[in-house]
C-alpha cells in the first residue's frame, strides 16, 4: 500500500478551494511583495532594503485626510464629541448600509465624474472592498467554467477576485503595445470567437478605466463600442472604476454609465460597474467597496450576498460625514490630483533622462515602463531574468508584464503614489545606478554574472549613494511637504 505523506493527509481533510492555488501568491507579483516584506526599505533604519513599488496605494494627501478629522471629531463615534452616537451606530445595522453613507458615496461618484451623471443611493450595495465586490458579481452573473472576457494587460488580482472560490474562467482579449494596449472591436471579436471555438460560455466582459497597469483611459468611442459590442452578443459588461479621481491631465475621465445615458439602443440591465474608496481616496484599509447594477434583480441579490461582506457602521458614519463634506472634497479631488500629476512627472521624467521610455498615460497610481531594450533575450524568461536581478540588486520592487498577462515580454509596472519625495529620489538614483553603470545597456547578461561577485561592492554603492542623499540639505526629508509625520 502506498503511503500517503503527513502533509497530503492533512490536505484531504480540507476542501479543494482552500488548498488549491486559486489565490494567486505563487506569481511574480506577489513574490515582489514577499521580498519587500522580507527586507523593507526606510529612510534611516533600512536604507538598503528594497524599495515597495508594486503597491498601488494613493499616500499623497494624507495631510489634508488627517487635518479634516482633527477639525471634525463629531464624525467618529470613537471621539469624546461623537461618542453620543456610539449607540445608535454599534448596534445592528441592515446589509442595505445607513442611508446617509449611501447618499453619500452616490454624491461622490457623481463629482468624481463632473456631474456628468446621477448615482441613485438605492443602487448602491455595499462589500468589503473593490476585491469583495468583483466576487460578488461574478457570483451573480456567472456559474462555475463560465468565462469573463478581460483586455490584457490587467490587474493580476482579477484572477483571485473573480476566479478562486467562484469557477469562473477569465479570457484574455489580447491587446498589443503596436496601437498603446488600446481595446479594439477586432480584438474583442477575435476573443470572443476563440472562446467559442473552444466551448467555453462567455457571460461578459470586464474592463478596468482608468486601465491598471497602463494609466490610461477608454475614449468614448471606444466605450461605445464595447457597450455595443456587448449588446450584440446579450452579455454583461462589468466596469471596475476605481481609479476615477486619480486622472491628472487630460483626457478627462468618461464612466460608462455617461455612454448608456447617451445611448439608445442599450440595454442597461447588463451594465454594472465596480467602485471603491481604497485609491480615489487612499482608504484601503477601510475596505469600502461598491457594486453600482443598472439590473435590479442584480441589485436584489447582490445585496442579499454582502452579507458576508459588510462595511462596519463605524465607517459608515465616519465616511458620511467626511464625504457630505463638498467643500472639502472638492479640495480634496483637485490637490490629489494636481500631486499625481506632479509625482508620476518626476518620476517619467527621471526615467527618460537614463534612456528609459513609458507609455503615455494621465491617470492611476503607476506607470507602464518599457524595459524591453534590457533584456537578454525577448522573452517572458528574459523577462523574469530582468526582474529577479532588479528586485534582488537594485533593490526594487517592480511587477513584471508578465503577471499581469501582457502579451509582449518587457514591460513593468512601476507604482509612484506609495512613498515620500525622498524614497522616489532614492529609488531613481537606483535605476540610473543601475542603467548607466558600464556596459548597462547592452550587458544585462555580463550583469547577472558578475551580481554574485559583486553584491558587497553593489551594497556599498546604494549605501554610499543614499547616505549622500540622505544628507543632501536640497533633499532633507524635512523639506519634503508630502512625508508624513
Amino acid at each position: 500500500m502506498v503511503s500517503i505523506s503527513k502533509n497530503n493527509q492533512k490536505q484531504q481533510l480540507l476542501s479543494k478551494i482552500a488548498t488549491n492555488d486559486g489565490h494567486g501568491e505563487n506569481s511574480p507579483y506577489f513574490d515582489g511583495w514577499k521580498a519587500y516584506a522580507n527586507n523593507p526599505f526606510h529612510l534611516t533604519d533600512n536604507p538598503n532594503g528594497v524599495i515597495q513599488m508594486g503597491l498601488a496605494e494613493n499616500q499623497l494627501c494624507f495631510d489634508l485626510i488627517q487635518e479634516w478629522v482633527v477639525n471634525n471629531p463629531k464624525a467618529s463615534i470613537c471621539t469624546v464629541e461623537g461618542a453620543e452616537n456610539f449607540q445608535d451606530i454599534a448596534i445592528f445595522q441592515d446589509y442595505h448600509g445607513l442611508p446617509e453613507f449611501r447618499q453619500a458615496v452616490a454624491r461622490f461618484m457623481e463629482k468624481v465624474r463632473g456631474d456628468r451623471v446621477t448615482f441613485d443611493p438605492n443602487r448602491i450595495v455595499m462589500s468589503g472592498g473593490a476585491t469583495g465586490a468583483h466576487e460578488m458579481l461574478a457570483f451573480c452573473l456567472a456559474d462555475p467554467g463560465d468565462a469573463f472576457l478581460v483586455p490584457t494587460p490587467y490587474y493580476p488580482g482579477f484572477d483571485r477576485d473573480l476566479r478562486w472560490r467562484t469557477g469562473v474562467q477569465l479570457f484574455p482579449v489580447v491587446c498589443e503595445s503596436c496601437n498603446d494596449f488600446k481595446v479594439t472591436k477586432k480584438a474583442l471579436e477575435e476573443a470572443y470567437e476563440k472562446a467559442q471555438q473552444s466551448n467555453i460560455k462567455i457571460k461578459g466582459l470586464l474592463i478596468n478605466n482608468p486601465s491598471n497597469p497602463l494609466g490610461t483611459l477608454l475614449d468614448k468611442d471606444t466605450l461605445r463600442d464595447i457597450v455595443t459590442f456587448i449588446n450584440s452578443k446579450n452579455i454583461h459588461l462589468v466596469c471596475d472604476e476605481i481609479y476615477a479621481a486619480t486622472v491628472f491631465d487630460q483626457p478627462r475621465f468618461i464612466s460608462v454609465s455617461e455612454i448608456v445615458e447617451d445611448m439608445i439602443e442599450c440595454n442597461k440591465d447588463l451594465i454594472h460597474i465596480v467602485y471603491s474608496l481604497s485609491k480615489d481616496l487612499g482608504f484601503p484599509g477601510f475596505r469600502v467597496g461598491i457594486v453600482y447594477s443598472y439590473n435590479d434583480t442584480v441589485v436584489s441579490i447582490a445585496r442579499k450576498m454582502s452579507s458576508f461582506g459588510l462595511v462596519s457602521t463605524q465607517t459608515q458614519h465616519l465616511l458620511a460625514s467626511m464625504l457630505s463634506d463638498e467643500i472639502f472634497i472638492d479640495k480634496f479631488i483637485a490637490e490629489s490630483s494636481e500631486r499625481l500629476g506632479e509625482r508620476q512627472g518626476m518620476f517619467t521624467k527621471g526615467l527618460a533622462e537614463v534612456g528609459i521610455s513609458t507609455l503615455k498615460s494621465n491617470a492611476g497610481l503607476f506607470f507602464w515602463m518599457d524595459l524591453r531594450r534590457l533584456l537578454k533575450e525577448a522573452t517572458f524568461d528574459g523577462e523574469l531574468e530582468l526582474w529577479r536581478i532588479i528586485i534582488n540588486e537594485v533593490k526594487l520592487n517592480v511587477s513584471p508584464g508578465c503577471s499581469f498577462h501582457c502579451s509582449e515580454p518587457g514591460w513593468f509596472r512601476v507604482c509612484f503614489a506609495n512613498m515620500d519625495d525622498e524614497t522616489m529620489r532614492i529609488a531613481l538614483k537606483r535605476i540610473s545606478y543601475f542603467v548607466l553603470q558600464p556596459k548597462g545597456l547592452n550587458n544585462i547578461a555580463a550583469i547577472k554574472k558578475q551580481c554574485s561577485r559583486r553584491k558587497l561592492q553593489i551594497s556599498l554603492s546604494f549605501r554610499r549613494l543614499d547616505h549622500e542623499f540622505m544628507n543632501s540639505p536640497a533633499h532633507s526629508p524635512m523639506n519634503s511637504p508630502l512625508v508624513r509625520t
